[in-house]
């Protein structure tokens, strides 16, 4: 535990300002208040605050700036590097501000940080509305969207900075921005895909598209079918539509079978949804057929029985833009030595609206159609080290056939060079952001732009 002492008087202050509630470590909540997604994270912070409302970010901002803290801040606790807790510093934790707001009419909404994609997706389906989130519905909404946001519907809508219009946010000093196309557009291109650090997204708001019934599920092959599986899934998704998003997986099936899958979202209509699997369906024998018509939200909540809270994670990732048969190759030899049953090679395939959007034109660099290569470690035996490795070696099996930049939610603490490759073109427009908004780095615990001036002390590092 790193201890960090703080004023008691400050800190009392702080406290009476607050409407929503603060935890420090003598605090009989404080374990489960520091505990995150990934259990592989164990850090001590020298208080939490759960803040209820926009008031409340702001008066920890200044109390953190006044008492140089080191400042994480946590929407869903998804991180994987664990950067939404710190050692000896300050959480600043919007998972209380849930709250939602749909207009059916302008098919907008505006959804605040502390929403959980299953909980941000079940308001919006109730109006039978929807917008691109990810794949898993635990994740946070905040951390998703600030870092680019690829998803089931991103064919079809694209990331779901795509379909960002609005935030609130709260900067490095303290100030309340409505930042948009037409207010701080400086800003609002940053916060499509440069991640937290400009400041704290306290809301968002999204356009909405009609979404109902999609045609979605997985149909699972014998590993040791998975070269000719991964040959034929890069033929098909060559030429699908843009309604149909598919990813493929090297996995154990929940009954211990080594195993590969194809996961589909089809969000057209029905009957030409399956006129559109059905090669996938009929493709070598298949051990199960998932493929289902099903609501958009029990997809996302589905998904979540495979990454529950509380495992340990480990991710590293790499972009391909061509699945070749020597990249193949190398995927499947690293699928079939998987350490744990939990732990998976997942390919995801971008493209369609989400590639037509120029490199420059949001802060998210990685437009052109490619497949995102995640390698995921999920253990629960204690051997760190051993499930590392093994994602360490894929990845490095991997690297010989990927390009330099990787998709920012998929990164680890890996550095300020893989960081500048994965924004390109973009990064030293992002440096200057940096220097203009955030020029002490106080919004340092993320995919971090390091700021080129400082003009006051730094917070403690």
């Amino acid at each position: 535990m790193i201890e960090h002492a703080l004023n008691p008087a400050p800190l009392q202050d702080l406290k009476a300002h607050l409407h929503g509630e603060l935890i420090c470590p003598d605090n009989r909540r404080y374990d489960a208040s520091r505990t995150v997604w990934n259990g592989i994270i164990e850090k001590y912070p020298a208080v939490i605050v759960y803040c209820a409302d926009v008031a409340d970010v702001v008066h920890a901002v200044q109390f953190a700036r006044d008492s140089h803290l080191l400042v994480a801040v946590r929407g869903g606790g998804h991180s994987v590097s664990g950067s939404s807790v710190c050692d000896g510093g300050m959480v600043i934790d919007l998972s209380r501000m849930k709250g939602i707001w749909i207009d059916p009419e302008q098919k907008t909404a505006w959804a605040q940080a502390g929403l959980r994609l299953r909980e941000f997706v079940q308001a919006t389906q109730a109006y039978g509305l929807a917008t691109t989130t990810g794949t898993v519905g635990g994740t946070g909404l905040a951390g998703l969207t600030l870092g680019g946001g690829l998803g089931w519907l991103m064919g079809k809508y694209g990331l779901t900075i795509d379909n960002l219009l609005a935030v609130d946010l709260v900067t490095a000093d303290g100030q309340i921005l409505r930042v948009s196309a037409s207010e701080h557009p400086d800003l609002f291109w940053g916060v499509r895909g440069g991640g937290g650090n400009f400041g704290i997204v306290t809301a968002f708001e999204f356009q909405l598209h009609p979404i109902g019934p999609v045609l979605a599920g997985k149909v699972v092959y014998p590993r040791a079918k998975a070269r000719e599986v991964l040959r034929f899934y890069r033929e098909y998704t060559s030429t699908i539509p843009d309604e149909l998003t598919v990813s493929a997986s090297l996995m154990t099936t929940p009954g211990g079978l080594p195993a590969i899958a194809i996961n589909l979202c089809y969000c057209g209509p029905l009957e030409e949804g399956e006129r559109l699997v059905e090669p996938v369906r009929t493709f070598g024998l298949p051990l199960v057929d998932l493929i289902r018509p099903r609501s958009y939200l029990k997809m996302l909540t589905q998904a979540n029985l495979g990454a529950p809270a509380g495992r340990s994670y480990y991710e590293k990732a790499s972009t391909l833009s061509d699945l070749s048969d020597e990249a193949i190759d190398a995927m499947v030899a690293y699928g079939l030595a998987c350490s744990s049953p939990w732990s998976q090679v997942l390919i995801q395939h971008v493209h369609g609206a989400a590639t037509r959007v120029g490199p420059t034109e949001t802060a998210f660099a990685l437009r052109g159609e490619s497949s995102v290569i995640c390698m995921v470690a999920a253990w629960d035996d204690g051997e760190a080290h051993r499930h590392m490795a093994w994602t360490r070696a894929c990845w490095r099996a991997l690297e010989p056939f990927g390009s330099p930049g990787v998709y920012i939610n998929f990164l680890g603490n890996e550095g300020e060079e893989r960081v500048r490759a994965s924004y390109g073109v973009n990064y030293e427009r992002l440096v200057a952001l940096k220097n203009r908004y955030d020029p002490t780095n106080f919004f340092a615990l993320n995919q971090n732009i390091k700021p080129t001036i400082q003009e006051e002390e730094p917070c403690l590092r």
